[in-house]
């Protein structure tokens, strides 16, 4: 293996831990607007690490897609169009971090949110979460 490749690979796998450790604070982040809204009953170590661990594989497999196969037959042009997974994967990266920039602003101004606002935040958190976990998967297995 060329240096060059292991270099590349040791990039890619720190990147992935990055973006593994951005999701997870922004679990982190909600989880505590949510506990901080929702009232003693949310506070526990696996609640939170819940919501860390869902925001960590989320922005670990959502974010860094493999490419799509555009190639057609020979002599065909490639396919156009709207790629359902990298939409899919879009919204998810866009919703998830909305999600948490909100429940840190709430935190730090210390906004008193209602518990429907504060449950509407998670639920939004949760629907972005989840679709970079079905577009991640969905690339990695579909491509």
């Amino acid at each position: 293996m060329a240096i060059g490749t292991r270099t590349s690979r040791l990039a890619h796998v720190l990147e992935r831990a990055g973006l593994a450790t951005a999701g997870a604070s922004c679990g982190l982040f909600v989880a505590a607007h949510l506990v901080r809204a929702g009232g003693p009953e949310l506070m526990s170590f696996g609640f939170v690490a819940l919501m860390m661990v869902g925001g960590a594989i989320g922005f670990y497999l959502g974010i860094d897609l493999p490419p799509r196969d555009r190639s057609a037959a020979p002599g065909q042009p490639p396919a156009p169009g709207l790629d359902p997974v990298e939409v899919l994967s879009a919204l998810g990266t866009f919703l998830a971090p909305v999600a948490a920039l909100v429940s840190v602003v709430s935190i730090i101004l210390d906004i008193d949110t209602r518990p429907a606002w504060a449950l509407a935040i998670g639920l939004g958190w949760l629907a972005g979460v989840a679709m970079q976990i079905v577009a991640g998967l969905t690339a990695r297995f579909t491509r």
